[in-house]
């Protein structure tokens, strides 16, 4: 049984910063990161595939981090320069698959989510 745990969400100013971790429960492949603000569909933003590559989205290039602590199987998100766009629920995802990137909602593993709010 996979069961995945975020923390680390929270209130933040513009420009600050924030990291998420993500402890993940049971055997699987890929893990990412995604993010979701009302009325609007759910966004992959970094992910690790399970050869171990990593990529960040456009939109968040050059100001998040993604890495795993493959040892602990716990996943982070480094934020950093936040901007109030970034405001989001962000979730934790994973998947017995070899890329994490094309997981939708009905697909996959889900934490419950954390909240990142950024004010200007």
């Amino acid at each position: 049984q996979v069961r995945l745990v975020e923390s680390g969400g929270g209130s933040v100013q513009a420009g600050g910063s924030l990291t998420l971790s993500c402890v993940g429960y049971g055997g699987t492949y890929c893990m990412g990161w995604f993010r979701q603000v009302p009325g609007k569909a759910r966004e992959a933003i970094a992910a690790i595939d399970s050869d171990g590559s990593s990529g960040v989205a456009q939109s968040v290039k050059g100001r998040f981090t993604i890495s795993k602590d493959n040892a602990k199987n716990i996943l982070y998100l480094q934020m950093s320069s936040l901007k109030p766009e970034d405001t989001a629920m962000y979730y934790c995802a994973a998947d017995r698959r070899a890329t994490c990137w094309w997981l939708t909602e009905d697909s996959g593993y889900w934490g419950q989510g954390t909240q990142v709010t950024v004010s200007s």
